[in-house]
């Protein structure tokens, strides 16, 4: 029997993904990921191929479907759950699609992979969740607070969505043994950075942007005993942006 923790990330091909397996790998952990890529061939963490799902959370239907074969690898508990996955459309030449320009099609892609995928997943594994009396991470955004002049209107709305959901999440898993919190990353060096960010860079406090890996140690602290005690909020991860 396989006595490791266990936890099931989201959107884990790249960036903030890739940190966060490689900081649970390290502490022991066995991670199943899931994103719409196949396994990647140069993978950063050993061992992942049969844990990966291949699943678009752009699909409701997929979504939920995958729940069954998600069960299928856990021995009755998860101990984490972490929501990173995240699309942010662009207009052609990688303009901000703002709410007069984002179609209805669009709107629907962006909530079902930012929103909705976090509330099915969460629930349909509620049971494993309770029984490892285990944690939720929500990956919400600083666009989640205001207009963001790269971020979508669609992905900041979604994430702004999330933050609500992990209120209500917190006051409805809590009973059940279960915490739920969310991170907002400001702006992290990732593949997902829009030309001219480094002009927000320059205002923020710190005047750097944020790596991967410390975005993923603030996963790991909520995920760990650590945090306890703490359920229902949201940690800015972004250099003092929110100021």
């Amino acid at each position: 029997m396989d006595d490791r923790k266990v936890m099931l990330l989201t959107g884990a091909s790249r960036g903030i993904g890739h940190a966060t397996v490689k900081r649970f790998a390290a502490e022991g952990w066995r991670v199943i990921t899931c994103s719409r890529q196949p396994f990647p061939e140069k993978c950063p963490w050993g061992g992942g191929r049969e844990d990966h799902i291949q699943i678009d959370l752009a699909d409701p239907s997929r979504t939920i479907e995958a729940i069954g074969e998600i069960r299928e690898r856990l021995d009755g508990r998860l101990d984490a759950l972490v929501n990173n996955a995240g699309i942010s459309p662009k207009a052609e030449g990688g303009g901000r699609l703002n709410t007069l320009d984002t179609d209805l099609r669009t709107w629907g892609q962006v909530f079902h992979v930012n929103f909705f995928s976090s509330i099915v997943l969460a629930r349909g594994l509620v049971e494993e969740l309770s029984t490892a009396g285990g944690a939720v991470v929500n990956v919400t955004s600083i666009a989640g607070s205001r207009v963001h002049p790269f971020a979508g209107a669609a992905y900041s709305t979604s994430k702004a969505a999330l933050k609500a959901l992990t209120r209500e999440m917190a006051h409805d898993f809590g009973p059940l043994g279960v915490r739920v919190n969310a991170i907002a990353p400001g702006e992290i060096e990732t593949s997902i950075l829009s030309p001219g960010t480094q002009k927000i860079v320059d205002t923020l406090p710190l005047r750097r942007l944020g790596q991967p890996s410390e975005v993923a140690d603030v996963i790991w602290f909520l995920c760990s005993d650590a945090s306890s005690y703490v359920t229902g909020t949201e940690i800015e991860v972004n250099a003092g942006q929110h100021v």
